[in-house]
């Protein structure tokens, strides 16, 4: 069982993590790469979902087995605290968001920019495939984080369904934004109105929330098995095409954008001096982050090919 010190640890990096989650162009994935967890928690989720299926092949003593493997003592708070986050993230974040737009982005640009040194640095020998594939996903992220924003003030289930199947994907990897993904599938504002919803039990936010964790539990089940492997056996192809949607997906993080996300240089009425003064706050929290992320945790083991 974990110490005191680690369970704290653990719940502070969900709540990194599940306010990540909750910003359009930010992403979970980003924040466990900055505090050192991301492949623990990668095994983690695949081990997790080994052991649900063996629950459903009736298959006892695999369901004993993967139990085991999974390291409960971080799970569990780190799970509490993405929860906590997004809870409290939804009736915050998008006020703040919609009142300083520039300076948040600003802020946002900082951290997810900083945090392309995080991938960079764990890839041991670059070749020309593996730069190859660090530019191709990034002009994958960068035309993703243009698509045009759908509206759908009252989306049907299905479609909840589905696109929190896709999201759920979206926020396990680093620099590609699952809030964003919702926004443009048009359900990132009924999803915080649902949410928002919980704490008086209104059966319709209920439905909708219990429809889209479902959702992500199929995507996150079928996607964890494939980023698991390919951590452990294409290690460095998988942190440049890391590197690659990270800097890809900056687009969106742009402080100054015109109609239909049309990207612009700031304007004689823009905010400079705040927006620039954050981003560099945003990159030294991030930096702060991996100092304090060296010092509290092990470097995580990996192979590379």
């Amino acid at each position: 069982m974990p110490r005191l010190s680690a369970l704290l640890r653990y719940l502070l990096y969900g709540m990194l993590m599940g306010g990540a989650d909750i910003i359009p162009g930010v992403s979970g994935g980003t924040m466990a790469l900055i505090v050192g967890v991301y492949e623990r928690l990668v095994s983690a989720i695949s081990s997790a979902v080994s052991f649900g299926l063996s629950l459903l092949q009736l298959d006892g003593a695999a369901a004993r087995s993967h139990w085991k493997d999974v390291p409960w003592g971080f799970v569990l708070p780190l799970g509490g605290g993405i929860a906590l986050a997004i809870i409290v993230g939804a009736r915050l974040i998008p006020g703040l968001m919609d009142t300083y737009p520039e300076q948040m982005r600003g802020l946002f640009l900082g951290l997810v920019g900083a945090s392309l040194l995080i991938p960079a640095l764990r890839i041991e020998r670059l070749t020309p495939v593996r730069m190859g594939i660090g530019v191709t996903c990034a002009i994958v992220a960068f035309l993703l984080t243009g698509l045009p924003v759908l509206d759908a003030a009252e989306p049907g289930l299905l479609r909840v369904f589905l696109s929190a199947t896709v999201a759920i994907c979206a926020m396990i990897l680093p620099g590609v934004s699952g809030a964003f993904l919702l926004k443009a599938l048009g359900v990132y504002e009924p999803t915080l109105h649902a949410l928002n919803g919980l704490p008086s039990l209104d059966p319709a936010s209920l439905l909708y929330v219990l429809t889209f964790c479902v959702g992500a539990a199929a995507g996150l089940g079928s996607f964890a098995k494939l980023l698991d492997w390919l951590l452990a056996h294409r290690h460095d192809a998988t942190m440049a095409a890391l590197v690659g949607l990270i800097a890809g997906a900056l687009r969106a993080l742009w402080p100054y954008v015109g109609p239909n996300r049309v990207l612009r240089w700031p304007g004689a009425n823009d905010p400079i001096g705040s927006v620039v003064g954050l981003i560099v706050v945003g990159f030294a929290f991030v930096l702060g982050l991996l100092w304090w992320g060296r010092q509290s945790t092990p470097v995580e083991a990996h192979s590379a090919p």
